[in-house]
């Protein structure tokens, strides 16, 4: 039998950007004593200082300052990209678990499947909604050959890139093969950087995967989970993108 037996080591210390840990606040920690500023979500006043009353990052629009926590359910904007699990079909309306606090409703009048639905192979990773960065487009073709959806409810949806045909059913084909192990292992490895970057809370969005799944390519896909492989390859992918920001 096996074991895997892990010693201690010293840390790596990687240099960070100056702006990042700055609006980074925890409960009681005083994000400003101007009063100008409005009071927002996860504020308070108190003695004219406003004062986060959760941990997260400071956000701040115009004169209203607000604190988006690290850890939260899903609350959902306009424009949202979301990734839903479907846990209820009813007469006219499917129920829709997307991370938020309450389940979402989806009318059948609303669904429009040929030519429009995704192929069902794929996984489903569950991150912190407030780690998947807003972005013009969250819908993504790596080049390592899978695709990613970056859901703003903090589900990524990861699926194989499939040859799109053009058929007599509109472009809408159920493909019910089986995935190709090299394909699988691509999803796998995938989804395991994924993880790492969300367990070490950094910002999940196409560049950052794509760099956390080239620095793990060294490294057998189930040993991206262990602590000490999973702080080495997201310390590489930290640097590189610092690096690319110069």
């Amino acid at each position: 039998m096996a074991v895997d037996i892990r010693l201690a080591t010293a840390r790596k210390r990687v240099p960070l950007p100056a702006d990042v840990g700055k609006h980074l606040v925890s409960p009681g920690d005083t994000i400003t004593t101007d009063t100008g500023f409005m009071r927002g979500h996860g504020t308070y006043m108190e003695d004219e200082k406003l004062i986060a009353s959760v941990a997260g990052a400071v956000e701040r629009v115009n004169k209203l300052i607000c604190v988006k926590p690290l850890q939260t359910r899903y609350n959902g904007e306009v424009g949202d990209v979301v990734v839903g699990r479907i846990t209820e079909v009813q007469q006219k309306r499917w129920k829709v678990e997307t991370n938020s606090r309450l389940d979402s409703v989806l009318l059948l009048s609303s669904v429009n499947l040929p030519g429009g639905e995704l192929l069902g192979q794929g996984t489903v990773v569950q991150v912190s909604p407030s780690l998947v960065k807003r972005r013009k487009t969250h819908f993504h073709n790596l080049p390592c050959g899978a695709a990613i959806i970056l859901g703003n409810n903090g589900y990524i949806w990861i699926y194989p890139i499939m040859e799109q045909k053009d058929d007599e059913a509109g472009g809408f084909v159920t493909n019910l093969e089986p995935v190709p192990l090299s394909d699988r292992e691509v999803i796998s490895r995938l989804r395991n950087c994924i993880i790492a970057l969300n367990v070490h809370k950094m910002l999940l969005y196409d560049t950052s995967v794509l760099y956390c799944y080239e620095a793990s390519l060294h490294q057998q896909i189930k040993d991206i989970l262990k602590p000490e492989i999973m702080e080495e390859i997201v310390m590489e992918t930290r640097q590189r993108l610092i690096d690319q920001e110069g």
